[in-house]
């Protein structure tokens, strides 16, 4: 059984004293693929580090988070530019619209998630969506791309069955992380009515640990309670989750996993 931990940003400073042990602790799980979304400029190279320490084990992506975009966000833009020349990528992220913390630069977060787009296609490379407070507006943008080779994932998928309908009639997958596995989330009763081959799985480490980890830092590891959760709520063992998931996410970033 192999399971991809589709978003982890295991190259924060949060495992600055035991990354080598929560690493190994993601292996033991079977969790040995592992994708990195950047944040911005100043992540990119610790990301790259542990991508150089772990060659077959971790995969960078590259883009401007939401709540990175602030006046000199052209700037930043450049920068991701730059590295796409210069490194092999797997995914444009992640890159989306939050206005759940701060409005101020909401025009600005909608200009660097239309230019990230762009990349995206230009560069053939699938985009990872952070929608937050905004899927509506999202949605509206990334529809207007349905007829481009436009892919890729709504990370942290919280929505309803409606979003989660019209996430997958663009062609894109839906990441299911720990909040599946929270008492009154609603996520379940969604999740039930999804067909696997529209889900890839993800830990968003170090945040958003799963039942029974809640309230502790995230790691990959934890990958498997999402799992076995959603084994559960679709009534199939935990190795079919694991295969389909994983097929999912080897097509959509185009890793190879034997």
């Amino acid at each position: 059984m192999i399971l991809v931990d589709t978003h982890s940003h295991i190259y924060l400073n949060e495992f600055d004293n035991d990354r080598e042990q929560v690493i190994k602790n993601a292996f033991n799980n079977n969790v040995t693929k592992i994708l990195l979304p950047n944040i911005d400029s100043s992540s990119v190279v610790p990301l790259l580090k542990l991508v150089k320490d772990y060659p077959y084990n971790f995969f960078p992506m590259i883009g401007l988070h939401p709540t990175s975009v602030k006046s000199n966000y052209l700037e930043e833009l450049e920068n991701v530019e730059l590295w796409l020349k210069k490194e092999k990528f797997y995914a444009i992220g992640e890159t989306g619209i939050d206005l759940y913390w701060d409005k101020t630069f909401k025009n600005q977060q909608i200009d660097a998630f239309e230019k990230q787009i762009e990349l995206a296609i230009k560069h053939d490379l699938p985009v990872v969506i952070h929608a937050r407070n905004s899927f509506e507006m999202i949605y509206d943008i990334v529809k207007n791309y349905k007829n481009s080779k436009l892919r890729g994932v709504f990370h942290c998928f919280t929505g309803d069955i409606e979003q989660a309908e019209k996430i997958i009639s663009l062609g894109f997958k839906l990441g299911i992380g720990g909040i599946v596995t929270f008492k009154n989330s609603g996520l379940d009763n969604v999740v039930q009515k999804i067909d696997l081959k529209n889900i890839i799985l993800e830990t968003d480490s170090p945040y958003l640990s799963p039942a029974p980890k809640r309230g502790k830092r995230n790691e990959s590891a934890n990958i498997i309670y999402i799992a076995e959760k959603i084994a559960q709520l679709q009534n199939v063992t935990i190795n079919k989750v694991a295969e389909e998931t994983t097929q999912n996410a080897k097509e959509i970033f185009n890793i190879k996993i034997p």
